[in-house]
């Protein structure tokens, strides 16, 4: 049997694999190959990159003794079983143990694989500003910090704080502040315990419903950070709080307001007449932002497809988004009937996630569970 850096084992059999280390494995290139054994419909909302889809579930559940005799898999190589909870991959690895593989259960499945991220970066000499995307890419979470001299900011943090600590030293980065472009209802926010644990400002745009103490941000407001500054911009329409963070010429931070492809939905917590309002709204905040320089990087908060190890930050300039998004080029009288007609199902549990983004409690034990799943925040 092959050894492999860094494994966390369970000592019982099959062995199970933590996704703290596939994360590691995927991140420093070394061979592995994952195997997802869930129904085609759950792969289809979101999926570990890379991995290999195996259609064996319904043998799986109806007892098949060998699923994977004959089948083309590499044996030169660690392999890695995924279902939704980490059961049903158990199963799996024993059938491909006793066929001889080095295999894995991935603990805890695709609800623990939530969590899990990677990192890249955008360097901006014009604005002496370096931006890490970090990238939850077992939700589409996009968080940033943004550093500047020996200073950073964090924007929209998503996945543990301590990721956004050991970034900072790394780079030799204090960070100062944490900010969010709005009330999130797709994930749990980690702003709060961040700016807690390190004892940095918390900003939240002027208007946010949150029911815990923070610094309001007021529209047009600059954010120090080292060297440079965000500008705060209003943006209301995919929230009511809905704000973007512009840094100099260089990038804009467009929330959930403004995807790649895409613009933010206007339909949650809100009935059909403050949904069309909030539409109205997110039209005339739109024109704002492609009123902006056509040069400027769009960083959005989410993406709607598995984020690859690949180091390469998704991005692209205000006026490749504004061609490739053909929702912005509608007037208000068509804009309006047009994204209300394309908005995506709800997100899982956005209205608990919403109530505890909002209140300054303790989060439920069953916190990963509420967060698994697509995010579905853009209407293309």
């Amino acid at each position: 049997m092959r050894s492999f850096p860094s494994a966390s084992v369970a000592a019982a059999f099959p062995p199970e694999l933590d996704a703290s280390t596939l994360r590691n494995w995927l991140e420093q290139g070394h061979p592995v190959t994952v195997l997802d054994v869930r129904p085609a419909d759950q792969r289809a909302e979101w999926a570990i990159p890379g991995s290999r889809h195996v259609p064996v579930y319904e043998q799986l559940k109806a007892g098949v003794a060998q699923v994977f005799e004959g089948m083309a898999i590499p044996q030169n190589q660690p392999v890695v079983t995924v279902c939704a909870a980490g059961r049903m991959s158990q199963r799996v690895a024993v059938q491909l143990q006793v066929l001889g593989y080095d295999v894995y259960s991935l603990t805890g499945g695709m609800g623990a694989w939530g969590g899990m991220w990677n990192t890249a970066e955008l360097v901006l000499p014009a604005e002496q500003a370096t931006v890490v995307q970090v990238r939850r890419t077992g939700k589409g979470c996009l968080s940033y910090l943004i550093g500047s001299r020996n200073e950073a900011v964090v924007v929209d943090a998503s996945v543990d704080p301590a990721v956004y600590q050991e970034l900072a030293a790394r780079y030799g980065w204090r960070i100062t502040a944490v900010l969010e472009t709005h009330l999130h209802a797709d994930h749990l926010s980690r702003a709060r315990d961040l700016a807690t644990q390190i004892g940095a400002r918390l900003l939240l745009p002027a208007n946010s419903p949150a029911r815990f103490a923070f610094v309001p941000l007021a529209a047009e407001e600059p954010v120090p950070v080292g060297n440079t500054s965000l500008q705060v911009l209003a943006t209301p329409g995919h929230t009511w709080d809905s704000v973007c963070f512009r840094l100099g010429n260089g990038a804009l931070l467009t929330g959930d307001t403004l995807f790649l492809q895409g613009v933010g939905r206007p339909d949650l917590k809100a009935d059909e007449a403050e949904a069309e309002a909030k539409a109205r709204q997110l039209h005339a905040s739109l024109q704002a932002l492609l009123a902006l320089s056509d040069t400027l990087w769009v960083l959005p908060a989410h993406t709607s497809e598995p984020v690859p190890f690949d180091g390469r930050v998704l991005a692209a300039t205000l006026g490749e988004v504004r061609h490739h998004t053909s929702l912005l080029n509608l007037a208000p009288a068509a804009f309006v009937p047009a994204l209300l007609s394309r908005v995506p199902p709800a997100p899982g549990n956005y209205h608990r996630i919403s109530q505890l983004n909002a209140e300054a409690a303790p989060w439920p034990a069953e916190a990963e569970a509420l967060e698994a799943g697509a995010n579905r925040c853009a209407v293309r």
